[in-house]
């Protein structure tokens, strides 16, 4: 087992899930690139544990605090006893008066240990639900006159910085800067071609959608999508996401995932994504400790 502090151990934790992807997973390798490589405020709080089979051989499982007392979990199926050395890490490692976690309903080799260890289901919390789309027959995007989709270029990090602190501002002042999307930018497998956008005819940037492809199963990860604010309920989240998932049709990816709240505290995404064609799968569980 190898302990990490803050970003590191991300190829490593892209290792295991990839091998080990299936549409009964939780995490897409494109999860894991976003979520650490965006949150970089945050990131120096990160407990992060690897398991190796041997010195060198593959990863078999990872525990992540993705909070101090929030365990985020992937354990290799072939392998379901080491999910009882991440639930052990996590307990030593984790400070928190509430321990909690949260795994895929069909991820069952995780939730026997999870509930033997004493986690109990808590349906009061927000849930995510799994979207998948076909590629076979998409829809045209359409942008409204004025407005043009293009894909990013790579010398235009602050732009798109500057669109995503646009969009997801709502609640409170987003923290992405041009350091925090330099390190999506250049995560594996990023792709600028994946990486779409709305561009006003000041040049702005004013709605985005990123995908991450994952050639081994030719499946893209929709994540995220946003809109500027003063350009909402223009259509713009549909045309963006589409003109995205026509580039990852053409990149080779066959099907598409994305993770909306799959509970009425915030409906309006799940809506913007059932619109374009994306049906809905597993969710997610919130299991706290005792």
């Amino acid at each position: 087992m190898t302990e990490y502090a803050g970003r590191d151990g991300l190829r490593e934790m892209q290792e295991l899930t990839q091998r080990v992807w299936s549409p009964a997973s939780r995490f897409h390798l494109g999860d894991l690139a976003w979520e650490r490589s965006a949150n970089a405020a945050r990131s120096a709080d990160w407990r992060t544990a690897v398991w190796r089979d041997g010195t060198v051989g593959p990863v078999v499982a990872w525990g992540w605090l993705e909070q101090p007392g929030h365990l985020l979990m992937a354990v290799d199926p072939a392998r379901p006893e080491l999910a009882d050395q991440v639930i052990h890490w996590f307990r030593e490692t984790a400070d928190g008066d509430q321990l909690a976690t949260g795994v895929l309903e069909t991820e069952h080799h995780l939730l026997a240990p999870l509930e033997a260890a004493g986690f109990r289901r808590d349906d009061q919390s927000p849930y995510y639900t799994h979207h998948w789309i076909s590629l076979d027959a998409l829809a045209t995007p359409v942008a409204p006159d004025g407005l043009t989709l293009r894909h990013v270029r790579a010398d235009e990090v602050a732009k798109r910085a500057a669109v995503h602190r646009a969009a997801w501002s709502d609640l409170a002042p987003s923290k992405m800067n041009e350091g925090a999307m330099a390190a999506v930018m250049s995560a594996w497998p990023y792709r600028s071609e994946l990486d779409w956008v709305v561009v006003n005819e000041a040049g702005e940037f004013v709605a985005s959608a990123l995908i991450w492809l994952d050639e081994q199963y030719q499946v893209g990860l929709v994540e995220p999508v946003g809109v500027a604010t003063a350009y909402r309920r223009q259509g713009l989240g549909q045309a963006v996401n589409l003109a995205a998932l026509h580039a990852l049709r053409a990149a080779g990816g066959t099907r598409a995932v994305v993770c909306p709240r799959g509970d009425d505290g915030y409906p309006k995404a799940r809506a913007l994504y059932q619109s374009i064609g994306f049906k809905p799968g597993s969710r997610t569980l919130h299991l706290l400790l005792g």
